[in-house]
């Protein structure tokens, strides 16, 4: 089952990608309208464009930015219960959180209202907190013994 466990953590990388695309595709049109990155500030970042560029670019670069935060989590709870040995449950449920993230994503960067987005990031939360709960409950109690 360990390709199982780490199949939903392969389609978040490959989606967080593809928000990085989405975020360039909209950033850097933006960007050239202004005159370009030459004339950015030297050592500037992308939070420096905030009330610069549209508020409707930008979102891509807050999910994008979200994307490199809490699943850093879901990544190592993922490998932690795939090297132990995971259930089917565990599977689910990290696909639950992999769908969730990526319809907050595709909320965010296009309406982002923010019940809904809280809602959606709430609901992948708990499914995260059930994957790091599993992920200690089985190095923690882990028995040799009877390990497969």
């Amino acid at each position: 089952m360990m390709a199982q466990m780490l199949a939903p953590g392969a389609v978040l990388i490959l989606w967080s990608l593809m928000m990085l695309i989405w975020m360039a595709a909209t950033r850097l049109p933006a960007l050239r309208k202004m005159g370009g990155l030459g004339e950015a500030k030297p050592g500037g970042r992308g939070q420096d464009l905030e009330g610069v560029l549209d508020d409707r670019i930008n979102w891509k670069a807050h999910n994008y930015a979200h994307l490199m935060e809490q699943p850093t989590l879901f990544y190592a709870a993922v490998l932690i219960i795939a090297l132990m040995g995971a259930n089917a449950w565990d599977v689910a449920l990290a696909w639950a959180y992999v769908v969730l993230r990526i319809v907050h994503s595709i909320w965010q960067a296009t309406v982002n209202r923010v019940p809904v987005r809280f809602s959606l990031f709430a609901l992948s939360s708990f499914a995260l907190i059930y994957l790091a709960i599993r992920a200690v409950a089985l190095t923690l109690f882990f028995n040799p013994g009877i390990a497969p």
